[in-house]
């Protein structure tokens, strides 16, 4: 399947950067979203980060006009019947996204792939939502997409082979490194790298050190460009969060459970980044 259009559901953090890698890669992109405001402020931090490219000459101005002539935006989700593949970036919410998946299953043509951007959940599981669940599959791009080169591509059990290889090439036309990963709880990166992130609220949480020395010890100490604490942050600790939730209850095992202070400072609206305060405050 030759896939030239791409749809992507969600102007958040992720969708928005998704849609701009796709445009600058000389995709058509309709990003759908449920109000204008949320488009808008998705296609200005796109924009934005168009910019700080052609600043850093990374792009020059017409690569930039012409991704940004790429993106058709709407609140409509008819618009998706033009698209070849379309993409749910929406929150890590299993009842939100299958809500969403049977929305995109009405509205794309049969025979568009739907993919989704989970960076937890079963993909088997968000398969079973559609019709088709062969031509589902998982797409996990890292935060911040412009700039990190890795998508997990996640079959379910029920994805075929032509799906997966269909969109394993549309990674690579994107500019970025896919691993196949097998359908599990937190895939492999996630695996791996939130019950860190937890273990280091724990060590906070215990008052072992203050957050600036943690961060600064996996960084001197474990050569991470990033400490575990900011990297909280930058991901969303509610996302993180989440994350910690999905492996507690599908594993079972008690080590994944999240940290009080984590759940906390999530109760109290510090979600990182995005909110201008986490661990860290943000000017």
């Amino acid at each position: 399947m030759k896939i030239q259009t791409v749809g992507i559901v969600g102007a958040g953090t992720m969708g928005n950067g998704i849609a701009q890698v796709a445009a600058v890669a000389g995709f058509s992109v309709v990003l759908i979203d449920v109000t204008d405001a949320a488009l808008a402020k998705g296609v200005a931090t796109l924009t934005g980060s168009l910019e700080r490219l052609v600043s850093k000459d990374k792009l020059d101005a017409s690569a930039r006009d012409a991704a940004l002539n790429r993106i058709e935006t709407s609140t409509d989700y008819a618009r998706l019947a033009a698209t070849d593949i379309v993409i749910e970036a929406a929150t890590e919410n299993a009842e939100l996204k299958n809500r969403i998946l049977k929305q995109i299953e009405e509205a794309a043509r049969p025979d568009a792939i739907i993919a989704s951007n989970t960076s937890s959940i079963s993909i088997t599981a968000l398969a079973a939502t559609i019709a088709t669940p062969e031509r589902f599959i998982g797409m996990h791009f890292f935060n911040p997409v412009p700039l990190l080169p890795l998508v997990e591509v996640i079959r379910g059990v029920q994805t075929s082979d032509e799906t997966a290889a269909a969109v394993r090439e549309l990674t690579e036309k994107l500019g970025k490194s896919p691993i196949g990963v097998r359908n599990s709880p937190g895939f492999v990166v996630n695996r791996v790298l939130v019950p860190m992130i937890n273990e280091a609220f724990y060590v906070l949480y215990e008052g072992v050190a203050s957050a600036e020395e943690i961060d600064a010890g996996m960084k001197l100490g474990a050569n991470h460009p990033i400490g575990p604490l900011a990297l909280a942050d930058l991901i969303g600790l509610d996302v993180c969060l989440s994350v910690m939730d999905v492996f507690l209850k599908d594993f079972g095992d008690s080590k994944y459970r999240a940290c009080p202070l984590l759940r906390e400072l999530v109760a109290a609206g510090r979600l990182g980044r995005k909110t201008k305060r986490g661990v860290y405050q943000y000017d």
